[in-house]
């Protein structure tokens, strides 16, 4: 009997180690650390707290995130016709705008969009306008030439996998919507409707996700 309450007492004081050993890897994730290392976009928190008091005016519906986040891994076609994705982009501050030929607010926002990749792309930041339209696909190119959208390049997704990938990340219901994402990959915000992206304020609001400013 000594033995086995021996036993016991070694097994009760096993697990009680064990268990103070999992409390206290449980706290890793508040400290922005898992198992597995530092969070993916901890280092984006800086952009968040720089784009944050950017969001106003003509952006004030800009919906920043408490905590940045891995952006949706997306596969569309590229302005050649092939495959790409957000990762093929990534080394740039990316705009990610989802847009449709059935959707009149998607097209009263496209002038803006082309503005302010005429003004403020580069090497450091580009629009991605990604069309969802899935039928009638010579339509979307034709009606960005007729209505003069010349600084934009052409992405599409006739498959239809990118506009629900989307909605499941950012929970957006409509079009247009439009995320910010920094030069790691990481999602900094979302826009759910329309905005006036060449207004000043939006130039700002980019300015600062890249650090400008």
């Amino acid at each position: 009997m000594p033995g086995a309450r021996m036993a016991l007492a070694g097994g009760a004081v096993l697990v009680a180690v064990l268990g103070a050993g999992l409390a206290v890897y449980g706290t890793g994730p508040t400290g922005g650390n898992t198992a597995r290392g530092p969070l993916p976009c901890a280092e984006a928190a800086a952009g968040v707290a720089r784009v944050a008091p950017r969001a106003r005016g003509e952006v004030a519906a800009l919906q920043v995130v408490e905590t940045p986040r891995p952006a949706p891994v997306l596969t569309f076609k590229g302005p050649d016709g092939a495959d790409t994705t957000l990762a093929d982009l990534r080394g740039r501050v990316l705009l990610v705008n989802l847009w449709a030929t059935w959707c009149t607010p998607c097209k009263a926002e496209m002038p803006a969009l082309d503005r302010l990749q005429a003004e403020m792309g580069g090497p450091d930041f580009t629009v991605v306008a990604i069309n969802v339209d899935t039928r009638n696909l010579d339509k979307p190119p034709h009606w960005l030439k007729e209505n003069g959208i010349g600084r934009l390049a052409y992405y599409s997704d006739p498959g239809g996998r990118v506009l629900p990938a989307i909605q499941k990340d950012t929970g957006s219901l409509g079009l247009p919507t439009t995320m910010l994402v920094d030069s790691r990959g990481c999602t900094l915000g979302v826009m759910k409707g329309p905005a006036d992206w060449g207004s000043a304020d939006g130039k700002n609001l980019i300015a600062a996700a890249l650090g400008r400013g």
